[in-house]
C-alpha cells in the first residue's frame, strides 16, 4: 500500500512538473495564432480627402450656345442631328452651367492629341492641386499613383504627366487604367485598398487616385442617333483622392467593396459600344435599352452586395420576409411581395452617391433600391449642375452632401457606379471626421441654389426635395 501511495505521489509530482511546460506551449500557440490573425486579417484603409475640378465660367456651354454652334457647322453636323440633340438635352435633366473644353468651341471642333493633352492637364492639375491643398500630404509622400481615363490614352500616359508636373519620387508606383468607364474611380479604390493592405505593418503609405474623362477625343459628328447621345450627356470634370492605411488625419474609413460583371450576356456587353458608323466615324453607341439593362445588372449586383454591406439583422429580416411570402403569398397587385423582401438600404446608409449616367438610369436605380427623393438628391443635382463626368461624378456628389452640411461622424455613404459591360461597382465609406465647408469646393458658389425645383417639369419625382 505504501508502495502504491509513493507511486501515486511521484506520478502527481511528475505531471505537476510538466504543467508549466504545457502552459508555456499553450501560451506560445495562442500568441502565434493571434499574430497570424493580425497579419492575415484585412487592415483598415482610409480616405484622407478629395478634390474636384471646377470649370471657370468661360468653359460653360449653355444649350443655346451648343445649338448655335451645331447649326453653324452644317458641313459636319446635319440639322436633323442638331435638332435631335436639342430635344434630348431638354429631357436630360442637365442644366445650363456645365463645362466643356475649349476644343469644343472651335469650328470645326479639335479632336487631336494636343487638344486632349491640354484638356487633361487642365482638369487633372486642378483636381490634384485642390486635394493637396486640403491635406497635409505633399507630393513627396505619395507612394502609388493610379489614374483612370477610359477613352483617351496618350504617350506619355497621364500618370507620367502627373509624375512630371508634381515631381513625385523616383520609386513611386504608377498605374494608368483605360477602358474602365464610369466605374473607373471605384475600381481604382479597390486597387488602392489591396496595395495599402499589402504594405508592411507599421509602414504608412499614401495612394493618389485621379479619375477623369477627356472629351476632346470623344466628340461624335456623325448622324447615328445612338452615338449622338454621349455628346449631350458627357461633360468635363476630374476628381482626385488620397488614400492611406493610417487613420491619422483621415476623413473616411473604407468599408466593403463589391464589383460584378455581366458582360457574359450579349445585351449587357453591347449596351455601350465604341464603334464606327456607316461613314467610318468613331463614337460610342449607347443602346436605348441601357437604363433597363443597367437596372437588371443592378439586381444581380445587389445579391452580391447585401451580404457584404448589410448588418445581420437586416439580412435576417429580408430572409424572414422571403420565407413568409413563400408560405403566405400575397397578390402581386398589392406590391407587398416586392417591398417586403427588399432591404431597407436607406435605413442602413445615410447617404447615396449613384452615378449620374442619365435621368432614366437614376430613376431605375431609385425604384430598384427603394430610395427616397432625398436619397437621390445629390445624384440628380450633380447631373443638373455638372452633367455626366464619368467616374469622377461620384466625388462631386459626395461634395454636394458635405456642402449641404449633412455629413456627420459615423454616417455611412454608399457609392454605386455602372460601366459598359455592365460592370457594376459599389463602395461603402464611413465618415470618421466631418469637414468644415470648403470655400474652394465645386459647390461653394452655388450650393444655396440647390436643389433646383425648376426641374420639376422634367423630373417630377424630385419636386419636393428639401
Amino acid at each position: 500500500m505504501a508502495v502504491l501511495q509513493r507511486a501515486s505521489t511521484a506520478s502527481t509530482d511528475f505531471f505537476v512538473g510538466l504543467l508549466p511546460v504545457h502552459v508555456l506551449m499553450v501560451v506560445i500557440l495562442v500568441s502565434g495564432m493571434a499574430m497570424l490573425w493580425r497579419v492575415s486579417r484585412a487592415r483598415d484603409v482610409y480616405l484622407v480627402d478629395y478634390g474636384c475640378f471646377l470649370g471657370e465660367p468661360r468653359y460653360r456651354i449653355p444649350s443655346a450656345m451648343a445649338l448655335e454652334h451645331a447649326r453653324l457647322m452644317t458641313d459636319i453636323i446635319e440639322e436633323e442631328s442638331a435638332d435631335f440633340m436639342a430635344r434630348l438635352h431638354e429631357r436630360s435633366g442637365i442644366g445650363e452651367e456645365t463645362s466643356v473644353p475649349d476644343s469644343y468651341r472651335y469650328m470645326p471642333p479639335e479632336r487631336g492629341v494636343e487638344a486632349s493633352r491640354v484638356e487633361a492637364e487642365l482638369v487633372i492639375s486642378s483636381a490634384v492641386d485642390k486635394v493637396f491643398a486640403r491635406t497635409t500630404v505633399n507630393p513627396k509622400d505619395i507612394d502609388t499613383l493610379i489614374v483612370a481615363c477610359s477613352f483617351t490614352t496618350l504617350t506619355p500616359v497621364f500618370a507620367d504627366v502627373v509624375v512630371n508636373k508634381y515631381r513625385l519620387r523616383a520609386d513611386v508606383q504608377s498605374v494608368n487604367l483605360s477602358g474602365m468607364g464610369c466605374s473607373g474611380a471605384l475600381i481604382c479604390v479597390g486597387l488602392a485598398q489591396k496595395l495599402l493592405q499589402a504594405a508592411p505593418p507599421g509602414k504608412h503609405k499614401h495612394v493618389l487616385i485621379i479619375a477623369t474623362e477627356i472629351l476632346s477625343s470623344m466628340l461624335y459628328n456623325g448622324t447615328k442617333r445612338e452615338m449622338l447621345v454621349p455628346n449631350v450627356l458627357f461633360r468635363m470634370g476630374a476628381a482626385a483622392m488620397i488614400m492611406t492605411n493610417s487613420p491619422e488625419r483621415a476623413r473616411f474609413r473604407l468599408g466593403p467593396i463589391v464589383r460584378t460583371l455581366t458582360a457574359a450576356r450579349d445585351s449587357d456587353y453591347r449596351c455601350a459600344f465604341q464603334e464606327e458608323d456607316d461613314k467610318g466615324i468613331t463614337g460610342i453607341n449607347l443602346s436605348k435599352e441601357l437604363p433597363v439593362v443597367a437596372a437588371n445588372a443592378l439586381k444581380s449586383h445587389i445579391v452580391a452586395f447585401c451580404p457584404r454591406a448589410l448588418p445581420a439583422l437586416e439580412l435576417l429580416r429580408v430572409a424572414f420576409s422571403l420565407v413568409k411570402q413563400y408560405v403566405f403569398p400575397q397578390p402581386r397587385a398589392t406590391g407587398r411581395a416586392e417591398k417586403g423582401a427588399r432591404p431597407a438600404f436607406n435605413k442602413v446608409f445615410q447617404h447615396f452617391c449613384i452615378h449620374p449616367g442619365g435621368r432614366r438610369v437614376l430613376h431605375e436605380v431609385q425604384r430598384g433600391l427603394g430610395l427616397s427623393d432625398r436619397d437621390m438628391e445629390a445624384s440628380h443635382m450633380t447631373l443638373h449642375r455638372f452633367g455626366n463626368m464619368a467616374s469622377s461624378s461620384l466625388l462631386y456628389e459626395l461634395a454636394y452632401i458635405e456642402a449641404k452640411g449633412r455629413m456627420s461622424k459615423g454616417d455611412r455613404v454608399c457609392m454605386i457606379s455602372f460601366s459598359p459591360g455592365i460592370d457594376c461597382s459599389s463602395v461603402v465609406w464611413e465618415c470618421i471626421n466631418p469637414a468644415a465647408a470648403d470655400p474652394n469646393g465645386p459647390w461653394a458658389a452655388c450650393i444655396h441654389r440647390y436643389p433646383v425645383h425648376a426641374q420639376a417639369q422634367q423630373l417630377p419625382q424630385i419636386a419636393k426635395m428639401t
